[in-house]
């Protein structure tokens, strides 16, 4: 049985615009990280198994106990802050690392602006 060409063209528009009209997943809309993450850069590498640099790798750490990373030297008080990284604990943390774990090895004061940080907790719950 031949399908009549409008059926064919019917579905050669339908196909493309149902894929691109699909929700798209976290994952896809922060593929490539925020301005505000280009400080983060320069300490911290991303990628899954990535490099330790002057800071932890940050692969997976939406959801992880804060200085467990194997292979960083986290300070006793990140090791012994039992926090668990979380969407709140991180913003609280990168508002004021010092005060949030007093004893880091965090050498940034902070990133004051809440949309920056927002933009980089959304960012790096993208990477799993």
């Amino acid at each position: 049985m031949t399908r009549p060409p409008f059926f064919l063209a019917a579905v050669a528009i339908a196909v493309p615009t149902a894929l691109l009209a699909a929700p798209r997943t976290p994952m896809q809309a922060a593929a490539t990280p925020p301005p505000a993450f280009a400080q983060c850069k320069a300490c911290h590498t991303v990628t899954k198994g990535g490099a330790t640099m002057v800071g932890p790798n940050l692969f997976g750490v939406v959801g992880s106990a804060a200085g467990s990373k194997p292979g960083y030297a986290y300070s006793p008080g990140m090791k012994a802050a039992n926090l668990k990284w979380s969407r709140a604990t991180l913003d609280t943390y990168l508002a004021d690392p010092k005060k949030a774990v007093p004893g880091t090895r965090m050498a940034i004061p902070g990133v004051t602006e809440a949309e920056k940080r927002k933009a980089i907790i959304d960012y790096l719950a993208t990477l799993k």
